[in-house]
């Protein structure tokens, strides 16, 4: 069973948003799930910091040893920083996706749009 925890928001594309203790500010990555679903992650393509993304806007790509996948942008905001860390280890996304396998930092253009995407339940509703 995959963990989801109950204090995150997520997509139906399978994201999360975790807030951090800036407002407005939420670190972005894939569940726990998807993690599952790609299996082995090999490599991870990350935005540069300072970009900004439309909601459902493309904002990297994870690559697994079954399949290569688009991320996609929560909601609409500017990339605060990056998680370098997935450079030389991205296994961290399977090992931690909710901790040290997070993969940007997003400033909301609108916190308020948190309140659209998926609680716990809806999202483990989804994955069934």
């Amino acid at each position: 069973m995959s963990e989801i925890p109950s204090d995150l928001f997520y997509t139906e594309e399978h994201e999360y948003l975790k807030a951090t203790d800036e407002d407005g500010v939420f670190i972005v990555g894939i569940t726990d799930y998807a993690q599952g679903e790609l299996g082995d992650v090999v490599f991870v393509e990350l935005p540069d910091s300072g970009v900004s993304f439309d909601r459902m806007d493309v904002f990297g790509t994870i690559e697994a040893v079954k399949a290569v996948s688009d991320l996609y942008c929560p909601l609409q905001g500017e990339v605060l920083a990056v998680n370098e860390a997935l450079d030389d280890d991205p296994s961290l996304v399977n090992s931690d996706p909710y901790g040290d396998g997070w993969m940007i930092k997003l400033k909301l253009a609108d916190p308020g749009e948190v309140s659209s995407l998926l609680t716990a339940d809806g999202y483990s509703d989804h994955i069934g």
